[in-house]
């Protein structure tokens, strides 16, 4: 079908996006300009695009059975089809044909800049493949008998030229045999298309014909031995097919491959039948952390007092001991010890709380040498914890992922610190060294290896550091760029859903030189993504690095396939980005002695603050909504190969010296759904890699996930469960003339939910507002609160006559555990924000108190603010980490709580009614920390004009009354599930570790609830042929004016890059009955290029 657009034609724009196609028909601000793009809604259609009156018109062109097109225009007029779309284009130049107006003037497509070969002046290295040995530089066509001859003379000469006296007789005669007669008689099968390679195989079995008969020997003891060893298969049945031990004629190769398998496995088995026999717990793994003490001193009466604390992991017991050869006597088994409390303020600063046999609790605490032996003991203690769970399926693992642009060298024999996080930045300790990962993601570029080697590599370092055998979950190449994933072998069962895929962008966006590959999964009930990626080289090739970031953004085919709408940003629970993303120090080239200089300094915030990539984000450009851990080693790129010690940032040319400023071209990011738990412990590179110009970088994370729910409770007697949504107004930031529809979609959901069609209101700013009155109930399979509170719902905004999305989003439903919350989330398409949406949520679930999640052992308490009743809410505090106003993440989501004073149904919790919670101030599992109190700020809210209590804002006009007649009240019959109760004999629960998400601190301020008629209820939109955006078809303006939801603000952005300070030295959070600053009545809405002037 793609034929049928040529590319010669002028107004022919190929898969450019929409908000492109918008950009490009403003700039022509012409009536009757037009151009045809591909459709992001349907495969192998198109869409028309017309300009009127300043405002996009969008017609969908579709093939019929017999490939003739049409164009979906007004009702009434005749269908016609056309063969081809100049035919069609052509025809639409005559007026009355049922678009809004004739078709006038092609815009033209916007040149693009190719990618120009590498700076080194060669062309770009081709994918690895296999040449002949004979492969010589004459362009002469040979026959393919003197090809055969040429290639056998000029083996039997390498032969001569060895030592064959180290092997037998009969091997020479064998070998020198097939290079003189088998060799060409292979080739020729070759020819015949026969890839077997016949000779070869006789030549492998008669020189291994002693070890095939020693392996059909060895074999089938060793089969019987696994057999016995392996007690969940039935008796008589064997792991590999009996046939492996009789058939000596298979490939030598896999019979060893086969055998090494064997091996591992038995060696595993045996180990675990081992352990179990002498009282060690089965736990999730098959190696054995080493015992670990860590020395630590305990404050008692303002007495230090040096303490020993032993970690017994794979026993699961705490010792505490007096001297480091003491006795033993006093120690807490890992059901005993419930918390662990980091200080914040004092980073070396660790309370244990543990219970005694008198059932009391004790809160002990300790400081350590540093921080990372805190972190190296918090580590270890998790790990029990998770070792020794009663759960039946985790609800954490922990990931590595590392990078590296390995520079077309082979690696050294020793890379035991990349996969140990050892190195630079932010490391681990030496006493988490034998603490295996969940899985590894190793994405490497300009990797010279084959796919096989490389992944035996990796297998045989990890198999070295945590004596596991790790299981091959994906492999994927794109020439020299790959992606490799690896998990514990009790995590097979677990892992489904596997897709892989690569784009290219390199030159043209056909070579594979540059670009990405990707793998996805699902483990158990969260989905997985990981993109390594190779972008354009060059400092000043900024916007073309964009573009390869939008282009993979697009066209990488991973995850569930059912959500089409979405990008890969919004397909997965945890999406990692990793990869030498190429974007270099904006510095001149006559500073590179100055950035060398402030590196050997270890002052890296200055040349950060340049930084390309840093940069590009805050501008909104690149990775929105991604999240960094903070960069504290020195730039990864471009070092002189066999050392750390010196940076080749010259490189001398025909033309001049090029310069490569040492740059942050290697990182790792990610993007998680809301609410969701993610932890980065470690973030860095390596010192002591050194075959290429680029370190090995690491980050390892600490991931929430859900388990494949099975409900404990009777379906036919479980209430069933509910969704509401509610209130939805969205601020799309388009010029496109249509009417809109939400779209809800969720692995919760049996199906698809659609919304009736919303109502607009055109801004003079370029932006369109649209109410979605009716309330939306959504039903999910499962309505126990333990599944649910895990769930996410994904929302797109869809035009209704292409059925295109024009924004998606994410709401968690764990925010609206307690009661009715409402949110605001920032709309993305194609990773640019593209508007905004409001809106309210409310749960009814079936009775049920979810269990506590693994991850909730470790908090994070702030010192000065967090007492024992967690009274003290600070405006500027998130889970437990100041932040200063002003640089707040942009996350993408915020939500609130409605103030404390109003009517809002569901809320069975006694202190919940008489306080308002902020979401930002709970964990993920839910768990309300730091209350609002009676005179806190809150109650200042009721004299702001937004809440509509005390005044009438001037200036909203017609926009109030439509949102105060659709605004809907939560339903009293939506009951929610009470949060669970903490247990008064356990201590104080503090805030949570510092998560990897933040809330934003202008939310949308809750309107007041109104009791009114229900509107009349829309029949679900389905998208059918456009009417043409005519004017008979816009819904009547509201005439009165009262007050109502604000329009939604969007929140600053915070780059904590920025802020070298550390969290106890920022600015004192705002006090209480400090007034805080009016929010303007009409904010300003970003503008995205789509007003025409």
């Amino acid at each position: 079908m793609r034929n049928r657009m040529p590319s010669y034609q002028p107004w022919c724009h190929g898969n450019i996006t929409r908000s492109k196609a918008e950009d490009l028909l403003s700039k022509a601000a012409r009536d009757g300009s037009f151009l045809i793009r591909d459709s992001e809604s349907i495969q192998g259609a198109y869409a028309l695009c017309v300009l009127y009156q300043n405002c996009v018109y969008t017609y969908r062109i579709l093939p019929n059975e017999d490939k003739k097109l049409s164009v979906q225009a007004s009702e009434g007029v005749p269908i016609r089809f056309f063969c081809m779309l100049p035919e069609l284009v052509e025809a639409y130049y005559s007026p009355n044909m049922g678009l809004v107006t004739h078709l006038q003037y092609p815009v033209q497509r916007e040149e693009e800049i190719d990618e120009e070969p590498e700076s080194n002046n060669l062309p770009p290295q081709l994918p690895p493949r296999n040449f002949p040995a004979n492969d010589v530089k004459d362009s002469e066509p040979k026959s393919s008998e003197q090809a055969c001859k040429s290639l056998s003379d000029t083996y039997l000469m390498r032969l001569q030229q060895m030592d064959l006296s180290i092997i037998p007789e009969e091997h020479q005669m064998a070998i020198q045999e097939y290079f003189r007669i088998s060799v060409c008689l292979d080739a020729e099968q070759v020819q015949n298309g026969y890839p077997n390679l016949p000779g070869l195989k006789k030549l492998t079995m008669t020189i291994c014909k002693n070890l095939n008969s020693e392996i059909s020997r060895i074999l089938p003891a060793l089969e019987v031995f696994h057999r016995a060893l392996d007690q969940q298969l039935s008796p008589g049945i064997g792991y590999f097919p009996r046939q492996m031990s009789a058939d000596s004629g298979q490939c030598i190769s896999f019979r060893l491959e086969q055998l090494t398998k064997l091996l591992y496995s038995i060696e595993d088995k045996a180990k675990s039948s081992v352990f179990e026999s002498i009282g060690y717990e089965g736990g999730h793994r098959k190696s054995l952390i080493p015992l670990v003490t860590f020395e630590v001193k305990q404050e008692s009466l303002g007495i230090s007092t040096k303490m020993f604390l032993k970690v017994d992991v794979e026993n699961g017991k705490l010792y505490f001991k007096k001297s480091k050869d003491g006795p033993e006597d006093k120690y807490f088994v890992h059901n005993k010890i419930l918390k662990l409390v980091k200080s914040q303020k004092m980073p070396t600063k660790l309370a244990i709380a543990v219970e005694t046999e008198k059932e009391k609790i004790l809160r002990k605490e300790f400081g350590f040498d540093n921080t990372k032996k805190r972190e190296g003991f918090c580590q270890l203690l998790q790990q029990m914890k998770n070792k020794h769970s009663e759960k039946p399926e985790p609800d954490m693992i922990t990931v590595f992922v590392g990078t590296w642009n390995m520079g077309n060298a082979a690696p050294p024999h020793n890379i035991n610190s990349w996969f140990q996080c050892k190195g630079l930045g932010k490391t681990s300790d030496d006493t988490a060294d034998h603490i295996p990962h969940d899985f590894y993601v190793i994405g490497s570029q300009e990797d010279p290896l084959g796919e096989r080697e490389w992944a035996d590599t990796v297998k045989n370092v990890l198999r070295n550091i945590t004596n596991i055998s790790f299981k091959q979950v994906a492999i994927h190449t794109l020439w020299n760029i790959r992606i490799v994933v690896l998990a514990k072998p009790e995590h097979e069962n677990r892992i489904s859903h596997i897709f892989s895929d690569s784009v290219k962008t390199g030159i043209a966006n056909t070579l594979g030189n540059k670009g990405a590959v990707g793998v996805s999964f699902m483990f158990n009930g969260t989905s997985f993504g990981f993109v390594n990626s190779h972008l354009t080289s060059g400092s000043e090739k900024k916007l073309r690095r964009n573009q390869n970031y939008t282009n993979i953004l697009r066209f990488l085919n991973l995850g569930d396939k059912k959500l089409n709408p979405f990008d890969i940003t919004h397909r997965f629970t945890h999406l990692f980005w990793l990869g030498d993303l190429n974007y270099r120090v904006e510095f001149p080239s006559t500073e590179a002695e100055y950035i060398v200089t402030k590196i050997k300094q270890q002052q890296y915030q200055e040349l950060l603050s340049k930084d390309q990539l840093s940069m590009e984000r805050n501008d909104g450009k690149v990775f929105l909504h991604f999240d960094e851990e903070e960069i504290t080693f020195p730039p990864t790129y471009r070092f002189e190969r066999d050392t750390r010690e010196k940076y080749a940032y010259t490189k001398a040319k025909a033309t001049g010296t090029k310069y490569n400023l040492p740059s942050w071209c290697d990182r790792v990011l990610w993007k998680s759904y809301p609410l969701v738990h993610v932890v980065c412990q470690a973030y860095g590179c390596t010192n002591d890699i050194m075959t290429s110009d680029h370190s090995p970088l690491f980050a390892s994370f600490e991931v929430g996930v859900a388990s494949q729910f099975v409900s404990k409770q009777d379906p036919n007697s479980a209430p069933q469960g509910g969704i509401q949504i509610m209130n939805c107004v969205a601020t799309l930031l388009t010029k496109s003339k249509t009417k809109f529809f939400i779209e809800y979609h969720s692995s919760c959901l049996e199906v698809t939910v659609k919304t009736s069609e919303g109502d607009n209101m055109e801004h003079s700013d370029g932006s369109i507002k649209v109410w979605f009155g009716n309330q939306v109930e959504l039903t999910p399979i499962i309505s126990d609160p333990e599944y649910l509170l895990d769930q996410h719902i994904l929302i797109c905004v869809k035009s209704t006559d292409s059925d295109e999305s024009y924004g998606e989003g994410c709401v968690a439903l764990r925010a609206a555990q307690s009661s009715y919350t409402e949110f605001q989330i920032t709309l993305t398409h194609h990773g640019e924000k593209t508007g905004t949406l409001t809106g309210g949520i409310q749960l009814r679930t079936s009775e049920g108190k979810p269990t506590e999640k693994l991850y909730d052992f470790i908090k994070v308490e702030k010192d000065d603010t967090v007492t024992s009743k967690g009274k003290g809410c600070d405006a500027n505090n998130y889970m437990g980490v100041s932040f200063q106003r002003g640089t707040v993440t942009d996350k993408g989501w915020s939500y609130s709580m409605p103030p404390k004073n109003l009517p809002i149904a569901g809320q069975v919790n006694k202190e919940s009614k008489k306080s308002g919670y902020d979401v930002g101030t709970r964990s993920p599992t839910g768990k309300s920390l730091n209350p609002i109190g009676e005179g806190d700020v809150v109650s200042e809210m009721f004299d702001n004009p937004l809440y509509g209590s005390m005044g009438r804002a001037h200036g909203w006009g017609k926009d109030q009354d439509h949102q105060q007649k659709d605004h809907l009240t939560p339903d009293p019959t939506f009951t929610t599930t009470k949060p669970p109760d903490g247990d008064p004999d356990r201590p104080p629960v503090p805030t949570p570790r510092n998560r990897s998400y933040t809330c934003s601190e202008t939310r949308p301020q809750p309107p007041t609830p109104a009791t009114l008629l229900p509107p009349a209820h829309k029949k679900p939109v389905v998208p059918s042929r456009s009417e043409g955006g005519m004017v008979h078809n816009r819904p009547p303006l509201p005439s009165k004016s009262r007050p109502g939801v604000p329009e939604p603000q969007a929140p600053k952005p915070r780059d904590y890059r920025d802020n070298s300070e550390l969290p106890s030295k920022h600015r004192p959070p705002a006090r209480p009955g400090q007034p805080q600053p009016h929010r303007d009545m009409h904010p300003e809405v970003p503008k995205m290029g789509r007003s025409v002037k």
